[in-house]
């Protein structure tokens, strides 16, 4: 009997041990590819922005809620004019070496200019021709290789994230109608046009095309385009092609999910908002709220927030009404509130202890202007060592964003993370 008991004994040590040494590799791979400073949260609660997943306690990030999937994004002038980078210069092609890039259009009566840079780095403006410029091709050839199409950088674009489609004409063509190719994901439809530039493709009488690239974005705070939005994007952009006379060539499907998937889970943990509250003993009116918060620069914006600018051009901080609703001129006019939630988007922040350093003074002037006590979610004030723990958070993440090469604030975060 002693025996038995002794032999379940060492089974049982075996098991523990073994359980132990598992438990152990799992927080290494945790510590390796999750994040090491968790603890430094205080196991606050972690709201991501797409998903709204939490895990911990609570006090800390704050949900933001999905954008509506608008029309408006799906307009391709629009899409140019908001996420467009600086241009790059294209490669040059085994073929052609006078590759140029067009990035700014101004469509009116008059004859259009084109703001031009070529490989030389030379900035020039030129009217576009009115006439198709032909030239000779074998019968049914594309007018543009598939292969100089694929190998030209494009600003408009991140291979890491735009799944990309390549169509070469045989014919120079007009764009008569816009493509719809998408209901979910955003995408953009750029031309070459006779003369080798690239823009944004409109349907505009008189401006031929040779080829066109078609991005469709498959990452954002959408989520990860599926397979099958992938596999009916290329569908799509065949039966676009068809209708033009062109020739498509796709990006491997295969080699891009597997990066996108890995950004895409990248994006998910940095993809957060920081939230402190400003809450009051008893009520404030929302004159007295919009008038201090417009001295510091914040501007009520269309989505019924406050917004700050700054210096960027692009929006760094938030303002929110504790309760979540819009705020209003007529509501600010006459309605008292408890308070406020000041937000920091970090992937839309500027990289930097700065940009948190100015969260923060912004957060403490309107506390001393309003009387307002600066508190967790647990309606708890806020101390020192939270504050700092937190601005390391902050930029620990943007850290992680810059090392992927997608810097905070930029418009290709904007971008990704919208």
């Amino acid at each position: 009997m002693i025996f038995i008991v002794l032999g379940l004994a060492v089974i049982l040590a075996v098991i523990a041990y073994n359980m132990y040494q598992e438990n152990q590799y799992r927080k290494q791979v945790r510590e390796q590819f999750g994040h090491s400073d968790k603890d430094a949260l205080l196991n606050s609660k972690t709201s991501h922005v797409r998903d709204g997943k939490e895990s911990g306690g609570k006090g800390l990030f704050v949900k933001k809620a999905n954008k509506a999937q608008e029309a408006a994004l799906r307009n391709l002038q629009e899409q140019d004019e908001i996420f467009a980078a600086k241009a790059k210069l294209a490669k040059p092609s085994a073929i052609k070496t006078d590759v140029e890039l067009a990035i700014e259009d101004d469509f009116t009566d008059e004859p259009v200019q084109h703001t031009v840079i070529g490989l030389n780095n030379e900035i020039t403006t030129q009217a576009a021709s009115d006439e198709p410029v032909n030239l000779p091709s074998a019968a049914n050839q594309p007018l543009v290789s598939l292969d100089e199409l694929s190998q030209v950088e494009l600003p408009w674009f991140d291979p890491r994230f735009d799944y990309l489609a390549y169509i070469a004409l045989s014919e120079a063509q007009e764009l008569h109608a816009l493509p719809r190719l998408s209901n979910r994901h955003r995408f953009q439809i750029i031309g070459c046009t006779m003369d080798d530039r690239f823009q944004v493709a409109e349907p505009i009488p008189s401006v031929y095309y040779q080829g066109f690239v078609v991005g469709l974005q498959a990452v954002s705070r959408n989520g990860l385009a599926t397979q099958e939005e992938l596999q009916q994007f290329n569908q799509q952009v065949d039966t676009f092609a068809q209708l033009m006379g062109g020739k498509v060539l796709h990006t491997d499907l295969a080699a891009f999910t597997e990066v996108a998937q890995a950004l895409d889970t990248f994006c998910a943990r940095v993809d957060q908002t920081i939230a402190i509250h400003l809450v009051s003993h008893s009520n404030i009116s929302g004159v007295e709220l919009r008038a201090s918060v417009e001295n510091l620069g914040f501007v009520l914006g269309e989505d019924g927030a406050f917004h700050y600018t700054g210096q960027t051009g692009s929006p760094m901080f938030a303002i929110h009404s504790l309760t979540g609703d819009a705020f209003t001129n007529a509501l600010l006019d006459n309605q008292s509130y408890k308070g406020f939630s000041m937000l920091l988007d970090i992937p839309h922040a500027p990289a930097g202890e700065k940009t948190f350093d100015l969260f923060m003074d912004l957060a403490v002037r309107l506390s001393g202007q309003l009387g307002l006590d600066l508190v967790n979610d647990k309606m708890e004030e806020v101390s020192t060592q939270w504050l700092k723990d937190i601005r390391n958070y902050v930029l620990a993440r943007q850290e992680e964003m810059v090392k992927v090469g997608i810097k905070p604030g930029s418009k290709q975060a904007l971008r990704l993370f919208s």
